[in-house]
Order: C-alpha cells, then structure tokens, then sequence
C-alpha cells in the first residue's frame, strides 16, 4: 500500500469510527459540513464568512447557501462589525447554540468512551500520534519547542533505558522479547564495567523526565563503541538524538579515541540519518533474521 493509499484508508477508518461517513453526523438534522460551522461558530463570539470559508476551506457560494439556511432556521444572526460597520459577522443566536449544545456533548462523550477503552500507556500513545499528524501536516499548529538538559546517567536510568528500547521497538518496528533481552545484557555490561576516564552514559530530560539516553563505552584502547541511543517520541524535533550523538563523539575525542563504531539496523531511517549527518559511514551490511524479523545488520564507523 502506497502513501495515498494508506492515508485514505486511515481517513476512512477514522471517519467510519467517529460515525462522519453518514448523512448526518451524530444522528443529528445536519451534514458533517454544516456541523464544522456549528462548532467554529459556537467557539468564537462572532466571525466574518471570509473567516469561516477561509478556516474550513470551504466554497464561498457552498458556505453561503449553509448560513442562508442556519438564517432561516433562526440559528444564525448577522451583525455590522464593531470595527467596521461595512463588514458583517455573523454569531449563533441563543436557538442556535441551544441547538448545537446536545451534539457537542454527545462529540465530547463518544471520544471519551473512545478512550476509556484504551489504557494510559495507549491513550498517551494515541495522543502523541495525533499532535504528529497535525504538526506534520501543519507546522504553524506544533507545540512550541520545549527545552530539554543533557546530564550523565544515575541509578535507575539504565532500567529506564532498557524498558524504553523494549516498549519502543516493539510499538514501532514489531521486535520481539529478545530485543529487550540483549538491551538489557548490554545495560548490565556498562554498569557492571562502567570506567568513568573513558566510558559515558547520557540521560536527556525535559521537565525532569527522561526523554532520550545514548551511551559510549570502550571497545579498545583507541576504538569507542556507541550504544543505546534512543529518542521517546514525544521528544522528537527538537534535536535531541543529534545532540547525544555529538556529545559521544566530543567525548571520545577528549578521551584519546581514534574512532567510533556503532550497529544499528538498515530498517532504522531517523538514527542511520543522524549517523549520516555526523559523518560516520557504513562500513558492513548482512541480511539478519533477528527478533522476529528480517534485518539488515549495519556497522557504521567515524574516524576522529
């Protein structure tokens, strides 16, 4: 299935699960476009047909015929502007909202029931996803950037970081327990072994809670070895996974390293493009069954 394919099909599961593909929405007198005016028109005190045809991206003459008909229902008024008294606005009357009150409720508690039948964990999920979609789609409607602090790592991290590539991984790319298993295995050798002269673990937070982690251990004398970088992805945008990575490879020059290595997997697009950018290169490829899945094992190195 290709991309128009698939946000098509999205479009319709979704519109088919909130009950939009209908005549009318919601069981109510009006169609899912004149219930779009309802409830802009409900949320503002007043608002020009420009305005309204401008923010639905509706057919001037379309959303005209719509207002005759809120007109003739008394569900509508039309007003001369404050600031100009050339120009209309128009605002639901009383009858109107009074009218739109039952269908706002039932909007607000069909999504609830929707929710309630999911955990926290897949609610918050669920949540991120949509903010993604909108801010994709519409980069002026993405929360502002919010600070995030780098800090070394402190007891209970390293659990933090085991359970994050287990959860994550297997939402994301449908890896099995035995991802977790040799995250874990990797945990323990970096605590159990930890040399703090040439050895780094970095927790990245925002309001106090872990959103990111990278680590760089020592492979040799002169090679160091980055692991576990991992972005929550409610962080991601912001920058974080190229500031750890940066942050590996200022350190291992301080250290006296001469190179880096690192495994990832082909499948992993937003990681291999930070290695990219960072100037390490793919030096191996193998095709891999691993976890559960066919995998391209990579190795990337930087010379410093």
């Amino acid at each position: 299935m290709d991309a128009v394919d698939s946000v098509r099909a999205f479009n319709r599961f979704y519109t088919r699960h909130v009950g939009a593909l209908g005549e009318h929405l919601l069981d109510s007198p009006y169609s899912l476009t004149e219930m779009r005016v309802l409830y802009e028109l409900a949320h503002r005190d007043a608002a020009s047909a420009a305005d309204l045809a401008g923010e639905l991206g509706l057919d001037a003459g379309y959303l005209s015929r719509i207002l005759a008909r809120f007109a003739s229902r008394r569900l509508i008024a039309r007003d001369p502007a404050p600031a100009d008294a050339r120009r209309t606005v128009i605002r639901l009357t009383p009858r109107g909202r009074a009218a739109f009150a039952p269908y706002e409720r039932k909007t607000r508690d069909g999504v609830a029931a929707m929710l309630a039948g999911l955990s926290p964990r897949r609610r918050g999920a669920l949540v991120d996803a949509m903010r993604t979609v909108r801010a994709q789609l519409d980069p002026a409607a993405a929360p502002p950037v919010r600070a995030y602090t780098l800090r070394t790592h402190r007891p209970g991290d390293l659990g933090w970081i085991v359970q994050m590539h287990g959860a994550i991984y297997a939402r994301e790319y449908g890896y099995d327990p035995r991802f977790e298993a040799i995250v874990a295995r990797i945990a323990a050798d970096f605590l159990e072994r930890f040399d703090p002269a040439r050895e780094r673990c970095w927790i990245a937070e925002i309001d106090g809670e872990n959103v990111g982690s990278v680590c760089l251990v020592r492979k040799s004398a002169t090679v160091a070895k980055l692991r576990l970088l991992i972005v929550d992805q409610r962080a991601r945008g912001l920058g974080i996974g190229r500031r750890l990575v940066d942050e590996c490879i200022r350190f291992a020059r301080e250290a006296g390293y001469r190179k880096i290595t690192l495994w990832t997997h082909g499948q992993l697009a937003a990681a291999r493009a930070i290695y990219r950018a960072c100037g390490f290169e793919c030096v191996d490829r193998q095709p891999v069954k691993s976890f559960g899945k066919r995998l391209v094992d990579e190795t990337w190195e930087l010379t410093l």
